[in-house]
């Protein structure tokens, strides 16, 4: 079954039917009882034809042994576009895309999976939770090394990282995986702006922390992400296990996000103002009102919600 037509897909295409009808899973199913491929348009919304035979280059490399298989591997690999490959007997489903092959499995199976995957989601979602709230204690208190930076950089990454395994399995179960999806949505909400977050305040390199993403963490590999020295250098702080120790002063974006209504022109320009979460901690309302944007009502705002904020921290750590 191919997913897309065009003039190179036709040019592919020898007998069979010229269909061009709404797509239904119903005439899929009575359609595919017949010999040969299916040709259905870009968004799948029609059927354009049916019982046809695929005949691509043969000289495209492939690594499939069954004639169907090939067929499909190489129409892909000249078409670029998405092909699927059904076989009843070996009960396989293999889609082939961007040069690459990925075996369809049942959604009992992928369900299953998913659910296990969701499991571990959660225990790590809560251990991130710990670190972080950690975090922003030993950041009131000016206690914070880079260890406990890098722990939490290690842990929104390994979030991330499950998330985006059961995106894929969300993918694949189609309207079985809605719950799934929820579940997820709920679970990584707000991941994304803390890690940018995060890497904003102890960027080693002031232009990639403003930018807010962490490219490198990403590019870790899963051994180098347990090590919280390489978790430490993608954040540009190179060295051994005995740099982790360095103390580290966050820029203050962390804890201005959780100020309600604080617009970003003007955590910007707190940022710059204070330059160090301490100056902003030990800043009266007088020194507020300095800030450009800032009137007297915010200023007295900004100050009672980072004292709050700074208590909540520090009893949630020690209680």
């Amino acid at each position: 079954m191919v997913l897309g037509y065009d003039r190179q897909v036709e040019s592919l295409c020898t007998g069979g039917f010229a269909l061009d009808v709404e797509f239904s899973a119903t005439r899929l199913r009575e359609l595919a009882k017949m010999d040969g491929a299916i040709v259905v348009d870009t968004r799948a919304n029609r059927i354009v034809r049916a019982a046809t035979q695929l005949v691509p280059d043969p000289s495209i490399p492939t690594s499939e042994s069954g004639t169907r298989h090939r067929t499909a591997e190489r129409t892909s690999r000249q078409t670029r576009l998405p092909v699927i490959s059904v076989s009843q007997s070996m009960n396989l489903v293999a889609l082939y895309v961007d040069g690459q092959r990925h075996v369809l499995e049942g959604s009992a199976e992928i369900l299953s999976r998913a659910n296990q995957a969701l499991a571990t989601l959660e225990r790590y979602k809560l251990r991130l939770d710990e670190v972080t709230g950690t975090l922003s204690a030993l950041e009131i208190e000016d206690l914070a090394t880079l260890r406990d930076v890098a722990v939490v950089a290690q842990r929104q990454e390994m979030v991330r990282r499950i998330a985006q395994e059961i995106e894929g399995y969300v993918v694949e179960l189609g309207a079985d995986g809605r719950l799934l999806a929820l579940q997820l949505t709920e679970l990584v909400a707000g991941l994304d702006p803390d890690r940018s977050l995060l890497v904003r305040d102890y960027e080693r390199d002031p232009a990639v922390a403003s930018g807010g993403v962490p490219t490198d963490l990403e590019s870790l590999g899963p051994t180098a992400l347990l090590d919280l020295s390489a978790v430490a250098g993608a954040l540009g702080y190179p060295g051994g296990d005995s740099a982790l120790d360095q103390a580290l002063s966050p820029r203050g974006y962390r804890l201005l996000a959780k100020v309600p209504r604080l617009p970003g022109t003007v955590v910007e320009r707190l940022v710059a103002h204070f330059d160090g979460l301490q100056r902003l901690l030990g800043a009266t309302v007088e020194d507020l009102l300095e800030v450009e944007g800032i009137g007297d009502a915010r200023a007295r705002t900004v100050r009672e919600a980072l004292s709050r904020l700074a208590e909540s921290s520090i009893l949630e750590r020690y209680v």
